[in-house]
């Protein structure tokens, strides 16, 4: 197992985790819906494990109660959007390979504005399949520093079948295989406590050399692409070196 490795959703990377906490809230609000929806209506958090995800990190980021009823609620009621899932995919400066996961109710709205964004940042949007076989999907279980030191997470991950570690001083992210993140989760839960977060990511298999003429470029791509309201993740391969990160959010 490997104790580092180096890929984060860009609101780790750009340390937007502080951002507005109405909009991070508004995404968790619309997972929770569609989970409920795509569940058949189901809002027993046991019986409807994407729900259940969607819950467990809607806690994680510390989401009032009666936000995450009333999005409950919404996805049980008659009157929930009808929200389609997609994915988008592409190069932006430099080479950089992008997807962008989507839930919209508005296909058509989705398609042009993403589009837009690639087109006005140097980016071009391509084919479904035009990336992703550069990226793995992965599981991802992330913890708070408080969970542990660095040896403990990795044991603990180890015991519970695992992948990879990554611990820095934002906390710990465990990665596991696709189809064991329920049972490596349940079982870290058990060891280590609720984490922050459980999700479904796309892990670059490797990463592209950007150079600092053609970052920031790529940063204000993929900063439009997150802001847009459609968007829930944004996932790219660029290797920026630190002194031109530094310099980029300075």
């Amino acid at each position: 197992m490997a104790g580092h490795s180096k890929f984060k959703n860009i609101m780790h990377r750009k340390g937007r985790q502080d951002a507005a906490r109405s909009k991070l809230f508004s995404r968790l609000s619309k997972e929770i819906t569609v989970a409920v929806k795509m569940g058949g209506g189901t809002t027993d958090p046991d019986m409807n494990p994407r729900l259940r995800l969607a819950i467990q990190n809607a806690k994680g980021q510390s989401m009032p109660k009666d936000n995450i009823q009333r999005a409950i609620n919404k996805g049980s009621g008659g009157d929930a959007d009808d929200y389609k899932e997609m994915r988008y995919e592409g190069y932006g400066p430099g080479g950089v390979a992008i997807i962008v996961e989507a839930l919209t109710d508005n296909l058509n709205r989705s398609a042009s504005n993403i589009r837009a964004c690639f087109s006005k940042n140097g980016g071009s949007l391509g084919e479904t399949g035009s990336v992703s076989f550069m990226f793995d999907r992965v599981g991802e279980i992330v913890y708070k520093p408080e969970a542990g030191d660095a040896d403990t997470i990795m044991e603990a991950a180890i015991e519970a079948g695992a992948d990879d570690v990554e611990t820095d001083e934002d906390g710990h992210t465990i990665i596991c295989a696709f189809e064991d993140l329920g049972t490596v989760s349940k079982t870290l839960e058990a060891t280590l406590g609720e984490p922050e977060s459980v999700n479904i990511i796309w892990k670059p298999q490797n990463r592209t050399p950007v150079d600092e003429a053609k970052a920031a470029t790529l940063m204000k791509l993929l900063e439009a692409l997150d802001d847009d309201d459609d968007v829930q993740n944004v996932y790219s391969n660029e290797d920026i070196p630190e002194e031109v990160m530094a310099k980029l959010s300075a």
